[in-house]
């Protein structure tokens, strides 16, 4: 069984579109980048990961711009990450020598010297045997490719900045000597053992680091990364303590550290379906996933981190009100309360692999979806459970959040997959209501308050109509809606998870038995739903759905299944660890926005399950949450 395979041999081929899984992710918690397997930095968003893109070549081969160091002559290329770190090393090897060509960014809130600026990629090449000449293009495209972009230099670098005068100026400070062609900067440098080149990217243009600056900024950001990976004690078991390592570094990555607020992933528009228009963009703050993300980080012991982005929801609503009339929250926000979240098309770029349109923002953001409001009160009791305190304020907005459930759970929404058709009372969103009170209800006895008898009425009649409305007797399983009462969706196999029914319970088994026959494709590779959802094309296998199946099986007592469900799907992880949204399953490759913070909570959900499982620990009562210590 493959646990992590680090290192995958790239060949020096001409420019094409690579596989999402081939590219490494760097960060400092406000942006992220993405690296390819040859050096090329294909995607960046400064300052912020919703901002403008300086690097696309991800989404526009021609038009997006890409930042490459690579070898002249023919060369072969592996990556990895530096151990327990967020820092990726490409390695390259010609016939003459070997190179290390080192991604890092400096992490916001850790202290530094002051000259290294605080948004910055550093990028450092090192010969570590015999000579090797390079190949450095330096080819920024500004606000995804639509800003005229100039570069001019100087005596410490190479400024960048729009050639309309709009307010956009980055520097790159390198000892390179490179020749400027408008917006491009190109050059080649000859290095032997020993020999090191920094190349430092910046949204600062004032600040012009050292080398011995950068050495000492670099060191400093690999023992921070550790430093925050040694907080959790989960870690240290096996079999999987590096898919968990590195899943936990990958949300970290996704994790605004100013606000708490974290994104579904760090990039947009990666296609679903490859040629189609399932295209969206995910560099958002979702109620729905960041709650399930900061429960995985509660179970891994980072409570401070999960709790801050629950505080990002309950201040949000104490701060704001409600969204709008019937709609307690937005299912998205900015990271930063920035609204950049409304769709727009940028016609312009072709898409990653001829996927068009590209979309910034998602309309998404005008849906009703009913389910994320248990989300939340889930992780509130998660944590609750953790020995966190919940302030007089946190409860206001919590009554507010359970109040807005008696109101709103009858009505249809646009559900946990955020259809594009029409709205309809979808299984999951009523069972996550029903969670929705059920620890609301909780959560009061926790506070020393007698919960309202009309959350407890409501509780009650949730239940009763799902097994009325939303279970088939004749197919003897959950299905999608009360209007689709003969499809599935996989995101009933969570009822026991949450408490609605026990595992044991033939519905709950017959669902499973479904899904297994109905929505498996290959190896445990779970698809999300059946039905239509208002867009052409396929949906192919979503990742977090086998990490459900497995928790699923897991509780009903199938611990075998479970563990061959397990290990499979984290042998279609990527050679770095991360895993995308979905997969291909007739070609494995990964499809959608990469890498996903939903994706890599469930493997953490999972993987802990399954050690309480082996462990004899009931992993029900383990993950539930159920057992929340009242307020002495």
């Amino acid at each position: 069984m493959r646990i992590l395979t680090m290192g995958l041999a790239y060949l020096n081929t001409s420019m094409e579109y690579r596989p999402l899984e081939a590219y490494g992710v760097v960060g400092n918690l406000e942006t992220c980048a993405l690296v390819g397997p040859e050096g090329s930095v294909d995607w960046l968003c400064l300052p912020r990961l919703a901002s403008p893109s300086v690097f696309a070549r991800l989404l526009d081969l021609d038009e997006g711009g890409w930042f490459d160091v690579r070898p002249v002559e023919d060369f072969e290329a592996t990556h990895d990450y530096l151990r327990d770190s967020a820092v990726l090393r490409t390695t390259f090897r010609t016939a003459e020598g070997k190179a290390t060509l080192t991604d890092a960014m400096p992490l916001s809130g850790v202290e530094y010297d002051d000259t290294v600026p605080e948004r910055a990629l550093l990028r450092r090449v090192s010969c570590r045997e015999g000579e090797i000449t390079l190949s450095v293009g330096f080819h920024p495209r500004l606000d995804y490719g639509r800003a005229a972009t100039r570069i001019t230099d100087d005596d410490e670098g190479y400024v960048v900045e729009d050639a309309e005068g709009r307010p956009a100026r980055l520097r790159l400070t390198t000892d390179a000597d490179l020749s400027v062609d408008g917006g491009d900067a190109t050059g080649t440098v000859t290095l032997s053992r020993g020999d090191s080149l920094w190349f430092v990217l910046s949204d600062d243009a004032s600040r012009s680091p050292s080398p011995t600056v950068c050495e000492r900024t670099l060191a400093r950001t690999v023992t921070s990364w550790r430093e925050w990976l040694d907080r959790s004690a989960t870690l240290d078991n096996e079999p999987y303590r590096e898919m968990l390592a590195r899943s936990a570094l990958t949300i970290r990555l996704l994790t605004n550290r100013e606000t708490g607020a974290i994104a579904a992933a760090p990039t947009t528009s990666l296609p679903e379906d490859v040629g189609g228009v399932r295209n969206w963009d995910y560099r958002f703050h979702w109620l729905r996933d960041s709650s399930i993300v900061a429960r995985a980080l509660a179970r891994l012991g980072y409570t401070d981190e999960a709790y801050a982005n629950v505080r990002w929801w309950l201040s949000h609503l104490r701060d704001n009100g409600p969204a709008e009339e019937g709609m307690l929250f937005r299912p998205l926000y900015d990271l930063q309360e920035i609204d950049g979240t409304v769709e727009v098309e940028l016609n312009h770029l072709a898409g990653y692999r001829d996927s068009d349109p590209v979309r910034i923002g998602n309309a998404a953001r005008d849906q009703h979806q009913h389910d994320i409001y248990g989300e939340l009160l889930l992780t509130v009791a998660e944590l609750v459970r953790r020995g966190v305190a919940l302030t007089p304020e946190d409860w206001v907005s919590i009554e507010r959040v359970v109040d807005h459930v008696c109101e709103v759970w009858d009505e249809p929404d646009f559900g946990i997959w955020e259809v594009r058709s029409a709205a309809e009372h979808f299984v999951n969103s009523k069972v996550m209501c029903w969670a929705a009170l059920d620890r609301g209800i909780d959560l009061a006895h926790h506070m020393g308050i007698e919960p309202p008898e009309r959350w407890k009425r409501t509780r009650e009649e949730i239940h009763e109509t799902v097994l009325e409305e939303g279970y088939n007797e004749e197919t003897g399983a959950f299905v999608r809606s009360f209007e689709a009462n003969r499809a599935l969706d996989a995101a009933c196999l969570r009822i026991p998870q949450v408490g609605f029914l026990p595992a044991d319970d033939e519905r709950v088994q017959g669902t499973i038995d479904a899904v297994l026959d109905r929505l498996v494709v290959d190896d445990g590779l779970v698809q999300r739903y059946e039905g239509p959802d208002g867009l052409p094309g396929e949906d192919h296998a979503f990742i977090l759905c086998t990490f459900w199946l497995v928790d699923a099986l897991a509780l009903a007592g199938r611990e075998g299944a479970a563990h061959r469900t397990l290990r499979a799907i984290i042998d279609r992880a990527s050679s770095l660890g991360l895993f995308a949204e979905e997969i291909d399953p007739m070609t494995g490759q990964h499809r959608g926005n990469y890498p996903l913070a939903f994706a890599h909570a469930g493997l953490i959900n999972s993987v802990l399950r399954l050690w309480s499982v082996d462990d004899g620990v009931d992993a029900e009562a383990d993950v539930l949450g159920r057992e929340i210590p009242r307020v002495e």
